[in-house]
């Protein structure tokens, strides 16, 4: 919780925060700027957007194919072994899309020179694909929210997100986005880089951890096994309840000396706390109550906590803050949770009012 800087909460400058967690998901903005401002009373309303504008951050599509921000120096290494799977390689992709990866390199390329020199929306870069022989089959596809045909060219460095223009979305290239991007670099190179990042924030945790976190199922075990050995004596192995898992040989002592949190707080939705180690871990979300928690098509509440485990959950309503407060986690802690709605209402620069429910 320390270095998630929630217990205590911090001073740490936008980059800073989302260097710490290895990325901030950012499918919902507000929850983006939520996360990092519970852990940072230095940043301000609009800290991100100024942030990405300066090029402090990059926001692209990253771990587990969502909206991310990212610093620049851990996004080249995550979206290196990202584009290392190569899904526009597999059969099926091909199928669906109408695109062989020669097609697919040639699509990369078309965008890259696109955007050069320019921020340019969704819409007026369709345009200019859909003009190119061969391409103009792809305008369906590539008017899809979910911009599916997008990722692959982000993963490689082709392109990120850039200001938003009102209700529509821009993109840019990184390498004009932000002075701070060193490209994409070998996955090899790569993988140590983003496993220590990752085990920075959420170590202790294992491969599986590790391989979850990212994409599941695009890096083997057993590269993630060989990066481990790579990294020889900046790793250290410790016991997790009869699992070996592993965390930075700088944090080893610290987290030898560390005693049981009891803090309480409160955490927005699709917080990192949650998603670095997955819902289904048990030692944050409680499994009987990760329904309630990663609700249909992935969506993760607001949750909670008390020394790091997931008790409850919270919506806003209006200037309400309701918490559905677990029945097996005993009673609430009405002062601490107080405290903490006293909190999100200085974030949010408006009065909230608590209200507590059994759920």
């Amino acid at each position: 919780m320390r270095r998630h800087e929630i217990d205590p909460s911090g001073h740490l400058p936008v980059d800073g925060v989302v260097r710490r967690l290895a990325g901030v998901q950012a499918q919902v903005a507000s929850s983006a700027e939520l996360a990092i401002r519970v852990r940072s009373d230095a940043v301000p309303a609009g800290g991100v957007a100024d942030a990405l504008g300066r090029g402090d951050l990059i926001k692209t599509w990253a771990m587990r194919g969502t909206l991310h921000l990212l610093t620049p120096e851990v996004a080249g290494p995550t979206l290196s072994l990202l584009a290392s799977g190569r899904p526009w390689e597999r059969p099926s992709w091909q199928r669906y899309f109408g695109m062989d990866p020669a097609t697919m390199e040639r699509f990369r390329d078309v965008v890259i020179e696109a955007l050069d020199g320019r921020t340019l929306t969704r819409e007026q870069l369709i345009e200019v694909v859909v003009t190119k022989p061969g391409m103009e089959h792809l305008d369906e596809r590539l008017r899809s929210g979910w911009g599916t045909l997008f990722k692959p060219v982000a993963w490689q460095g082709g392109l990120c997100f850039g200001p938003q223009a009102g209700n529509r979305v821009t993109f840019q290239r990184p390498d004009q986005a932000s002075p701070r991007w060193k490209g994409i670099p070998d996955p090899e190179v790569a993988g140590p880089r983003a496993l220590i990042a990752f085990l920075d924030a959420y170590g202790p945790s294992t491969p599986n951890g590790f391989r979850n976190w990212l994409s599941r199922g695009v890096i083997p075990a057993k590269r993630v096994k060989r990066w481990i050995d790579e990294l020889g004596d900046r790793l250290t192995a410790v016991d997790l309840e009869g699992e070996t898992a592993w965390v930075p040989t700088e944090h080893a002592d610290d987290l030898a000396r560390s005693k049981p949190s009891n803090a309480v707080r409160l955490l927005g939705g699709f917080d990192q706390w949650v998603l670095g180690p997955g819902t289904d871990d048990g030692h944050v979300t409680p499994a009987a109550r990760r329904t309630a928690v990663s609700r249909t098509a992935g969506w993760i509440v607001p949750v909670a906590v008390v020394g790091g485990v997931v008790n409850g959950t919270w919506e806003q309503d209006g200037r309400s803050v309701r918490i559905a407060w677990f029945r097996e986690a005993g009673a609430a802690p009405r002062r601490e949770l107080k405290a903490e709605v006293e909190r999100l209402s200085r974030i949010a620069g408006r009065d909230l009012s608590l209200e507590i429910s059994r759920s």
